[in-house]
């Protein structure tokens, strides 16, 4: 099926780790012999708004990963350029900035990848568009079920119309949403909520992730009293948060993004019902949801937030796994990198692995990358040893439970998912 993208794209990444250093600039390039040229990874992100931090930290990951390999393999230079999907106005990704973003990558013919997008939705709007031309795309923190598959969650027609060619060229490295969807409920569970309201921002990863957190709540027998499609616009939700009171919820599950205006919600539920627990998915896992300094929830309001993120801290890190943490600190002084930091650095690891191996098979072009992206098996990696399956879809299935502190994300626990 992907055997018409195989061929020759980029030789990128015979693992110079020499900090810096250059490489060996020889004429022909790697093992097949084919010239050197150079070969640009583009990146996607929402560089301003409520995402600006956790999207620079994964920047800030592609560039240590690309420097641990000297910016060079077999010869060949990678050029990473960051492009940004938001607007100053939206403070969020937006449909025009994405295709635009899109465009420029497809129509750059030395594009070997495009590492993006960081919501769902905007992938919903990037990948038809990459797809037509062969781009190898990693879909960096996607977890929304329809842009891999047709499992609960999805909605009509997903996800061939993102597929125009009928090929696959999109992957991602973190677990979809039947996962997180899951996670949440399972820790919804061991908390002791009895009964909970939901509600979602209707955007393509919230309101896959609220039918997810249906199906797992009726499969975990967790009592849920509502699931309401929010108005990101909305001045307050003190009548929604009110409504939920009135059916009696102890615990409130949010399925959106901060952008979406989570902060006004959650402050309008905790006044709304005093004692009710608050839970979010990754996306609402960074500091302008948590830290009130950033424009987040107030501490007294965080103190009753728990979230979900498919990653966990250093500590839990087998020891060889944690090299990246120590570098990480050396390159830009933070002990404590954001979580979001360690897809960024896999998600560039996993393109060089991938193009290395492309030229290992004989030659690197844009179709012989994304046959190796998929061919990716037990890949030892900062996220843990996992494999990419046919859809595109990583087989890690742990989240990391995290409580929030003077602002800041703290590590509660680690989540095995019950279905």
């Amino acid at each position: 099926m992907r055997a018409r993208y195989a061929a020759c794209a980029a030789v990128l990444t015979a693992a110079v780790v020499a900090a810096g250093c250059g490489g060996d600039d020889d004429a022909t390039g790697g093992a097949s012999g084919e010239a050197a040229r150079t070969l640009t990874v583009y990146s996607s992100l929402p560089l301003q708004g409520a995402s600006k931090n956790q999207s620079e930290a994964i920047a800030n990951g592609m560039k240590l990963a690309l420097k641990q390999a000297g910016g060079k393999v077999g010869g060949h230079t990678i050029k990473y350029v960051p492009l940004d999907d938001s607007s100053a106005q939206a403070g969020a990704w937006t449909p025009e900035a994405t295709q635009a973003n899109a465009r420029k990558a497809a129509q750059d013919d030395s594009a070997i990848a495009y590492l993006g997008e960081f919501n769902s939705g905007a992938s919903a709007v990037s990948v038809p568009i990459l797809n037509e031309v062969g781009l190898a795309q990693n879909g960096l923190t996607n977890t929304a079920v329809g842009l891999t598959t047709d499992e609960p969650g999805s909605s009509p027609g997903e996800p061939e119309k993102y597929y125009p060619s009928g090929q696959r060229h999109y992957v991602r490295i973190v677990p979809k949403d039947t996962i997180q969807g899951a996670a949440l409920v399972t820790l919804m569970k061991q908390d002791g909520c009895s009964k909970t309201f939901m509600t979602n921002d209707k955007e393509v990863f919230g309101s896959g992730l609220a039918r997810n957190i249906e199906r797992s709540a009726d499969e975990q027998g967790l009592e849920l009293v509502g699931n309401q499609g929010i108005d990101k616009n909305a001045a307050n939700y003190r009548s929604l948060a009110q409504g939920a009171k009135s059916r009696g919820a102890d615990c409130m599950v949010y399925a959106g993004i901060t952008a979406n205006n989570a902060v006004q919600l959650f402050k309008d539920f905790a006044a709304a019902v005093p004692d009710a627990k608050l839970y979010g998915p990754d996306g609402i896992a960074e500091s302008g949801f948590a830290d009130p300094k950033e424009g987040g929830i107030p501490a007294d309001v965080g103190a009753r937030v728990k979230v979900v993120i498919a990653t966990l801290p250093a500590s839990e890190y087998p020891p060889e796994e944690q090299r990246f943490f120590d570098e990480y600190k050396t390159e830009y002084g933070d002990a404590n990198p954001d979580p979001y930091a360690i897809y960024g650095y896999e998600a560039m690891s996993l393109t060089l692995d991938a193009v290395k191996r492309a030229a290992d098979e004989g030659g690197v072009d844009r179709a012989s990358v994304i046959e190796q992206l998929f061919a990716t098996k037990d890949r030892e990696s900062v996220l843990g040893t996992y494999s990419i399956d046919e859809n595109g879809d990583t087989t890690l299935t742990d989240y990391g439970a995290y409580k929030i502190e003077d602002g800041a994300l703290v590590f509660d626990g680690t989540i095995k998912a019950q279905s």
